[in-house]
């Protein structure tokens, strides 16, 4: 697997999970990015579940942290997730750790990971 091959899936699955990070409007000087398929550093690793290979791209923000991943597997599922980590801008009562994007082929599905908020 390699990352020119993937990037028509890759590209599906980021804009997923960008249209899940643009659902909380948040101010765009508190994203650190947005996930970009060929932004990722990638490397290849074998699926213990399947034996086949994956394509595994990481994500770094400005100050070089891992912010994201996404997985393609040999047997055509995936699973990707993007960090936010920022306070809900609507509901105080929701902390947004992430967003995630997982499937098989081209059926692709996204949420947002909240968490409750502290105090």
């Amino acid at each position: 697997m390699n990352p020119v091959d993937c990037k028509p899936l890759g590209d599906a699955i980021c804009e997923h999970l960008i249209v899940e990070i643009n659902k909380f409007d948040f101010n765009p000087e508190n994203i650190q990015g947005l996930p970009v398929f060929e932004q990722a550093i990638f490397s290849t690793a074998k699926d213990t579940y399947s034996g086949l290979d994956s394509l595994i791209g990481v994500w770094k923000n400005r100050e070089g942290y891992r912010q994201g991943e996404i997985k393609l597997h040999g047997d055509g599922s995936f699973y990707a997730e993007y960090d936010i980590a920022l306070q809900h801008p609507k509901d105080a009562r929701w902390f947004v750790e992430g967003v995630i994007a997982w499937g098989r082929d081209d059926v692709i599905r996204s949420e947002a990971k909240l968490l409750p908020a502290l105090g």
